[in-house]
């Protein structure tokens, strides 16, 4: 009866934010659960609508109420079947980690198909959705591994399964910063490097972010290996058109961004990076 009592409160405490399955993956081995918290290597994600205030004003409470439960649980949904922990809703943003509290030696790769597979989910929404007259949606996603605290936070009545750490802060600049390239998908370097073999990415930038002394590199996840005829292409040219950038050959960089564009006018880092060049021609940034 003891044993039953206890498996019976974990389980009420994980089932808002763990799937099925992993909650009794947790009940057949609690001695991997650690309450107390520790600091391991995770992945994290964290995703939010653009332009949610926006879209808000122009919504009754009921029809946004009726939106945002739609997205959450289409997204939550596609989180659970990797296998992910739900950490929290932040009004109409998402964060999930992997790799916590049982182990996944492949949480980045899990971390990435999820992502994926959100895109791909909200896709069907925005089409169902402009049948019936509702506004469209995008939708930013920042995904960071490192090492982070898991455990849980807060106090003896109230607590949160959550991660912490400066690498979890990374994940959530990191989904601010894809507005700006015009990128719905981006991920940190750790996150590249553990999943390179598996997942098709290109180098976007190295930026300087809120609250990390060392510049950044971004990375930008377009799909599986099994993608590459649909995306190699633009990965190839993109690197050249980066490489002539970085070496600040305005001219040879926007003949290489202004083709890519011409062929896939719908890329936004392209027309970002098209931009830039034209700005330094005019005036070149200053040496030294």
């Amino acid at each position: 009866m003891f044993e039953w009592w206890e498996k019976r409160k974990v389980r009420r405490a994980f089932k808002g934010y763990i799937s099925p399955g992993r909650i009794k993956e947790i009940m057949e081995s609690p001695e991997s659960l650690r309450l107390s918290g520790e600091e391991k290597e995770l992945t994290v994600l964290f995703s939010s609508i653009r332009g949610f205030t926006t879209i808000a004003e122009n919504l009754s409470p009921t029809a946004l109420v009726d939106l945002l439960n739609g997205y959450l649980t289409e997204m939550t949904d596609v989180i659970f079947r990797y296998e992910g922990i739900l950490d929290k809703y932040i009004g109409d943003a998402i964060m999930a980690f992997w790799g916590a509290p049982r182990p996944q030696d492949d949480h980045a790769v899990r971390a990435c198909r999820a992502a994926l597979e959100m895109q791909q989910a909200l896709t069907k929404l925005q089409n169902s959705w402009e049948k019936e007259g509702r506004p469209r949606i995008e939708m930013g996603v920042g995904i960071n591994t490192g090492t982070m605290y898991v455990g849980n936070v807060g106090s003896n009545r109230r607590f949160n399964f959550t991660v912490m750490g400066a690498n979890v802060n990374l994940a959530a600049r990191l989904e601010k910063t894809s507005a700006a390239f015009g990128a719905h998908l981006l991920m940190g370097e750790n996150t590249f490097e553990a999943v390179r073999k598996e997942m098709l990415a290109r180098e976007l930038d190295i930026v300087r972010v809120k609250g990390r002394v060392q510049p950044v590199r971004l990375f930008e996840l377009l799909g599986t290996v099994a993608d590459a005829d649909q995306h190699g292409d633009r990965i190839d040219r993109f690197g050249r058109g980066l490489q002539a950038y970085r070496e600040q050959k305005w001219a040879a960089a926007l003949e290489v961004f202004e083709g890519l564009a011409s062929d896939y006018p719908q890329d936004g880092p392209t027309r970002v990076f098209i931009k830039r060049c034209q700005g330094f021609l005019l005036q070149p940034p200053e040496q030294g």
